[in-house]
């Protein structure tokens, strides 16, 4: 599997360390937040897009940007993942109003799991109805390559722990949220359609998510590819779950970082795997460019492909 890069804890992970709070707490910060960054961004987001692993690069494709580094948003949490650089990046997109989150929080690394997903909730809060995430991921499917794109189509969670357990906030979402379709098929169609008529590869394939941080052993890829799974990462899942519990439309990309075939299983190399995501980002670029420019409002994708 995909490794989330080499980490340094040169850096304060901030408030997201492990840690509980009321729903009204959870919820005066995340409104703390978006106080804190609604006078310093030009519009509000229609979507928000969040970087993984050798992905930072993206954000390059934006104009009118404005970077705000994770460390002055309140209660934000802090990555100590080298190849996550910690800025919230407002721009636009294909002519749309976007914000990218350069960088992620990583379950293993200590936070919550309420920590992690706490920047979908301020994207949400701050208008996002739609979130593009992107992650690096080990290819388990046999036709699967390095440098592959997958557009996620479900997910199995076996991260062993939920954003939603506790006490639920019903203004930010429902005690059960449903998940028959946690990755928007009007968006996976489009996804589709635009990869197809730009000439990019584009696969589908169902994500596993894993705490990590260590890499898995040939019983584990054998057990995962038999349950379901095409590919397997180290994020995702809760930002998913905590999107579409908020009401977002979810849309999500996972580039193939390295192979990870059972009886032919190779010890893992950060800087090969991050060398492939930077090789496969200009492609992705393109692939979430095109379909941000063409991504129907809210309601009207599920409405056509629900006849």
């Amino acid at each position: 599997m995909a490794t989330t890069g080499s980490e340094t804890m040169s850096g304060a992970t901030g408030a997201g360390l492990a840690g509980s709070a009321s729903p009204a707490e959870e919820r005066r910060r995340i409104e703390a937040a978006r106080d804190a960054l609604r006078p310093r961004l030009p519009f509000a987001p229609e979507a928000g897009i969040i970087l993984g692993t050798g992905l930072g690069q993206f954000a390059s494709a934006l104009t009118d940007a404005v970077t705000i580094p994770y460390a002055e948003i309140p209660h934000f949490p802090r990555t100590a993942v080298e190849s996550h650089a910690g800025d919230f990046i407002v721009g636009r997109l294909g002519g749309r109003p976007i914000a990218i989150l350069s960088g992620r929080a990583h379950y293993y690394e200590g936070h919550s799991m309420k920590a992690v997903t706490f920047p979908v909730r301020v994207l949400r809060a701050l208008g996002a109805h739609t979130l593009v995430a992107t992650n690096a991921a080990g290819g388990m499917h046999p036709l699967h390559q390095a440098g592959d794109l997958v557009v996620v189509v479900d997910h199995i969670n076996l991260m062993g722990d939920n954003p939603l357990v506790g006490p639920n906030d019903d203004l930010l979402g429902p005690r059960f949220p449903d998940m028959s379709e946690p990755y928007d098929r009007g968006l996976i169609a489009l996804a589709k359609e635009v990869a197809l008529e730009e000439r990019i590869a584009l696969r589908e394939g169902v994500f596993v998510g894993v705490a990590g941080p260590n890499l898995e052993t040939r019983a584990e890829y054998r057990f995962l590819r038999a349950a379901g799974a095409d590919v397997v990462g180290m994020s995702l899942v809760p930002e998913a779950i905590v999107a579409v519990h908020g009401g977002m439309r979810v849309l999500a990309f996972a580039v193939v970082t390295d192979t990870c075939f059972p009886d032919a299983l190779e010890p893992v190399d950060v800087p090969k795997i991050l060398a492939t995501a930077a090789k496969a980002e200009p492609l992705l670029t393109r692939l979430v460019t095109r379909v941000v420019e063409r991504m129907p409002a809210p309601g009207a994708d599920r409405a056509e492909s629900r006849g």
